[in-house]
Protein backbone atom coordinates (compact mmCIF):
# COMPACT_ATOMS: atom_id res chain seq x y z
CA UNK A 1 0.00 0.00 0.00
CA UNK A 2 2.57 2.54 0.67
CA UNK A 3 4.83 1.70 -1.94
CA UNK A 4 1.68 2.77 -3.92
CA UNK A 5 1.03 5.69 -2.31
CA UNK A 6 4.30 7.35 -2.85
CA UNK A 7 4.46 6.40 -6.12
CA UNK A 8 0.88 8.37 -6.63
CA UNK A 9 2.10 10.94 -4.75
CA UNK A 10 5.27 11.79 -6.06
CA UNK A 11 3.65 11.44 -9.70
CA UNK A 12 1.70 14.18 -8.13
CA UNK A 13 4.17 16.64 -7.46
CA UNK A 14 6.24 15.61 -10.91
CA UNK A 15 2.86 16.70 -12.21
CA UNK A 16 2.34 19.93 -10.26
CA UNK A 17 6.22 20.95 -10.57
CA UNK A 18 5.89 20.79 -14.32
CA UNK A 19 3.08 22.68 -14.80
CA UNK A 20 4.61 25.01 -12.80
CA UNK A 21 7.53 25.37 -14.70
CA UNK A 22 9.64 24.11 -11.37
CA UNK A 23 12.43 21.90 -11.20
CA UNK A 24 11.19 18.40 -9.35
CA UNK A 25 14.07 18.81 -7.26
CA UNK A 26 13.19 21.97 -5.67
CA UNK A 27 10.05 19.81 -3.61
CA UNK A 28 10.94 17.52 -1.11
CA UNK A 29 8.43 15.19 0.34
CA UNK A 30 8.11 14.77 4.10
CA UNK A 31 5.99 11.63 5.29
CA UNK A 32 4.19 12.56 8.42
CA UNK A 33 4.89 9.49 10.34
CA UNK A 34 3.25 10.93 13.53
CA UNK A 35 0.80 8.21 15.27
CA UNK A 36 2.54 5.71 12.76
CA UNK A 37 4.15 2.41 14.25
CA UNK A 38 8.38 1.35 13.08
CA UNK A 39 7.18 -0.71 10.85
CA UNK A 40 5.14 1.44 8.50
CA UNK A 41 8.45 3.94 8.42
CA UNK A 42 10.60 1.19 7.43
CA UNK A 43 8.46 0.43 4.16
CA UNK A 44 8.34 4.06 3.17
CA UNK A 45 12.36 4.08 4.07
CA UNK A 46 12.72 0.95 1.77
CA UNK A 47 10.88 2.96 -0.62
CA UNK A 48 13.48 5.63 -0.89
CA UNK A 49 12.06 7.98 1.93
CA UNK A 50 14.36 10.04 3.48
CA UNK A 51 12.65 12.48 5.44
CA UNK A 52 9.92 12.24 8.20
CA UNK A 53 8.02 14.67 10.29
CA UNK A 54 6.96 13.80 13.93
CA UNK A 55 4.80 16.46 16.03
CA UNK A 56 5.59 14.51 19.34
CA UNK A 57 8.78 14.85 20.50
CA UNK A 58 8.73 11.86 23.09
CA UNK A 59 7.78 10.13 19.45
CA UNK A 60 10.39 11.61 17.40
CA UNK A 61 12.91 10.91 20.22
CA UNK A 62 12.01 6.77 20.07
CA UNK A 63 11.87 6.38 16.58
CA UNK A 64 15.14 8.15 15.82
CA UNK A 65 16.78 5.72 18.13
CA UNK A 66 15.70 2.81 16.20
CA UNK A 67 15.40 3.76 12.73
CA UNK A 68 18.87 4.66 10.03
CA UNK A 69 20.86 7.67 10.66
CA UNK A 70 20.38 8.72 7.25
CA UNK A 71 16.59 9.92 7.98
CA UNK A 72 16.37 13.56 8.10
CA UNK A 73 13.80 14.01 10.81
CA UNK A 74 11.50 16.84 10.95
CA UNK A 75 9.52 18.80 13.77
CA UNK A 76 6.94 19.77 12.71
CA UNK A 77 4.25 20.33 15.83
CA UNK A 78 4.11 22.75 18.08
CA UNK A 79 7.20 22.89 20.54
CA UNK A 80 7.57 23.27 23.69
CA UNK A 81 10.60 24.73 25.62
CA UNK A 82 10.93 22.56 28.04
CA UNK A 83 11.41 19.80 24.87
CA UNK A 84 13.37 21.67 23.43
CA UNK A 85 16.70 19.62 24.66
CA UNK A 86 15.75 16.09 23.30
CA UNK A 87 15.45 16.90 19.89
CA UNK A 88 18.21 19.60 18.90
CA UNK A 89 21.35 17.57 17.50
CA UNK A 90 18.68 15.03 16.69
CA UNK A 91 16.65 17.04 14.16
CA UNK A 92 17.09 18.29 10.46
CA UNK A 93 14.98 21.41 10.88
CA UNK A 94 12.19 22.63 13.22
CA UNK A 95 9.42 24.11 11.57
CA UNK A 96 7.12 25.33 13.92
CA UNK A 97 9.00 28.13 15.49
CA UNK A 98 6.52 30.88 16.82
CA UNK A 99 8.47 32.78 19.55
CA UNK A 100 11.72 34.84 20.14
CA UNK A 101 11.52 32.94 24.11
CA UNK A 102 11.58 29.11 21.87
CA UNK A 103 14.10 30.27 19.47
CA UNK A 104 16.72 31.66 22.72
CA UNK A 105 16.24 28.24 23.95
CA UNK A 106 16.89 26.39 20.75
CA UNK A 107 19.62 28.89 20.88
CA UNK A 108 21.03 27.79 24.47
CA UNK A 109 20.95 24.08 23.63
CA UNK A 110 22.35 24.37 20.17
CA UNK A 111 25.81 26.47 21.40
CA UNK A 112 25.54 23.39 24.85
CA UNK A 113 25.49 20.60 22.32
CA UNK A 114 28.00 22.53 19.41
CA UNK A 115 25.69 22.56 16.41
CA UNK A 116 23.48 25.03 14.73
CA UNK A 117 20.20 24.08 14.38
CA UNK A 118 17.75 25.47 11.25
CA UNK A 119 14.62 25.90 12.25
CA UNK A 120 11.40 27.78 10.12
CA UNK A 121 9.29 30.56 11.53
CA UNK A 122 5.87 29.76 11.56
CA UNK A 123 3.32 31.77 10.02
CA UNK A 124 -0.85 31.35 10.64
CA UNK A 125 -1.66 32.17 6.87
CA UNK A 126 -5.35 31.80 7.29
CA UNK A 127 -5.20 33.67 10.93
CA UNK A 128 -7.34 30.61 12.45
CA UNK A 129 -7.54 30.66 16.59
CA UNK A 130 -7.57 27.27 16.41
CA UNK A 131 -3.51 26.99 15.12
CA UNK A 132 -0.27 28.34 16.08
CA UNK A 133 1.94 30.50 14.53
CA UNK A 134 2.03 34.43 13.71
CA UNK A 135 -0.45 36.16 12.35
CA UNK A 136 0.93 39.70 11.72
CA UNK A 137 3.28 40.49 9.07
CA UNK A 138 4.92 43.03 10.82
CA UNK A 139 5.09 40.77 13.89
CA UNK A 140 6.76 38.15 11.74
CA UNK A 141 9.36 40.39 10.74
CA UNK A 142 10.42 41.86 14.18
CA UNK A 143 10.68 38.18 14.89
CA UNK A 144 12.89 37.34 12.23
CA UNK A 145 14.87 40.22 12.54
CA UNK A 146 15.02 39.17 16.58
CA UNK A 147 16.43 35.70 16.15
CA UNK A 148 18.63 36.55 13.57
CA UNK A 149 20.85 37.88 16.40
CA UNK A 150 20.70 34.60 18.03
CA UNK A 151 24.38 32.23 18.06
CA UNK A 152 23.66 28.61 16.89
CA UNK A 153 20.06 29.21 15.44
CA UNK A 154 20.13 29.49 11.52
CA UNK A 155 16.12 30.82 9.53
CA UNK A 156 15.87 29.03 6.45
CA UNK A 157 12.22 30.23 5.50
CA UNK A 158 8.56 30.24 6.75
CA UNK A 159 5.87 27.29 7.37
CA UNK A 160 2.26 27.37 7.43
CA UNK A 161 -0.31 25.16 8.53
CA UNK A 162 -3.60 26.07 6.12
CA UNK A 163 -7.27 25.66 6.96
CA UNK A 164 -8.44 21.91 6.25
CA UNK A 165 -10.85 22.40 3.31
CA UNK A 166 -12.98 20.21 0.37
CA UNK A 167 -11.67 22.71 -2.09
CA UNK A 168 -7.80 22.80 -2.43
CA UNK A 169 -7.99 26.52 -4.41
CA UNK A 170 -9.22 27.98 -1.20
CA UNK A 171 -5.91 27.62 0.18
CA UNK A 172 -3.72 28.96 -2.65
CA UNK A 173 -4.31 32.63 -1.47
CA UNK A 174 -2.55 31.20 1.97
CA UNK A 175 0.37 29.85 0.05
CA UNK A 176 0.51 32.73 -1.71
CA UNK A 177 0.71 35.13 1.02
CA UNK A 178 3.61 32.64 2.50
CA UNK A 179 5.85 33.37 -0.93
CA UNK A 180 5.29 36.81 -0.94
CA UNK A 181 6.46 37.35 2.76
CA UNK A 182 9.16 35.33 1.93
CA UNK A 183 9.98 37.50 -0.39
CA UNK A 184 9.60 40.77 1.20
CA UNK A 185 12.06 39.49 4.32
CA UNK A 186 15.06 38.54 1.78
CA UNK A 187 14.36 42.11 0.44
CA UNK A 188 15.73 43.36 3.78
CA UNK A 189 18.99 41.41 3.45
CA UNK A 190 18.74 40.29 7.11
CA UNK A 191 22.07 38.71 7.92
CA UNK A 192 21.76 34.61 9.02
CA UNK A 193 18.40 34.55 7.25
CA UNK A 194 17.82 32.33 4.26
CA UNK A 195 14.35 32.15 2.98
CA UNK A 196 14.72 29.55 0.54
CA UNK A 197 12.04 27.08 2.14
CA UNK A 198 8.48 27.24 2.17
CA UNK A 199 6.95 24.46 4.06
CA UNK A 200 3.50 24.49 2.92
CA UNK A 201 0.73 22.19 1.58
CA UNK A 202 -0.33 18.64 2.84
CA UNK A 203 -2.49 15.85 1.63
CA UNK A 204 -5.59 17.94 0.60
CA UNK A 205 -3.76 20.66 -0.77
CA UNK A 206 -0.35 20.12 -1.95
CA UNK A 207 -0.09 20.56 -5.92
CA UNK A 208 -1.63 23.46 -5.00
CA UNK A 209 1.44 24.21 -2.51
CA UNK A 210 4.01 23.14 -5.20
CA UNK A 211 2.53 25.81 -7.81
CA UNK A 212 2.61 28.51 -5.59
CA UNK A 213 6.76 27.60 -4.38
CA UNK A 214 6.84 24.77 -1.76
CA UNK A 215 10.07 23.84 -0.89
CA UNK A 216 9.00 21.20 1.76
CA UNK A 217 5.48 19.68 1.23
CA UNK A 218 3.98 17.84 4.32
CA UNK A 219 1.97 14.74 3.19
CA UNK A 220 0.83 11.56 6.15
CA UNK A 221 -2.44 10.15 5.09
CA UNK A 222 -1.80 10.01 1.83
CA UNK A 223 1.26 7.81 2.51
CA UNK A 224 0.54 5.70 5.17
CA UNK A 225 -3.33 6.19 4.99
CA UNK A 226 -6.27 7.87 7.72
CA UNK A 227 -5.44 7.97 11.49
CA UNK A 228 -8.14 6.89 13.89
CA UNK A 229 -9.27 10.03 14.59
CA UNK A 230 -9.88 13.39 12.44
CA UNK A 231 -6.93 14.84 10.52
CA UNK A 232 -5.55 17.18 12.85
CA UNK A 233 -3.10 20.40 11.77
CA UNK A 234 0.26 19.73 10.71
CA UNK A 235 -0.09 17.32 7.68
Amino acid sequence: MIAKNLEQVNARIDRACKQAGRDRREVTLIAVSKTKPVSLLQEAYAQGCRDFGENRVQELVEKYEILPKDIRWHMIGHLQRNKVKYIVGKVHLIHSVDSLRLAEEISRESMRKQVTTSILIEVNAAGEQSKFGLTDTQAVMELVEQIAALPAVSIKGLMTVAPYVEDAEENRQYFRTLKQLSVDIMQKNIDNVNMDVLSMGMTGDYEVAVSEGAGYVRVGTGIFGERDYGIPAGE
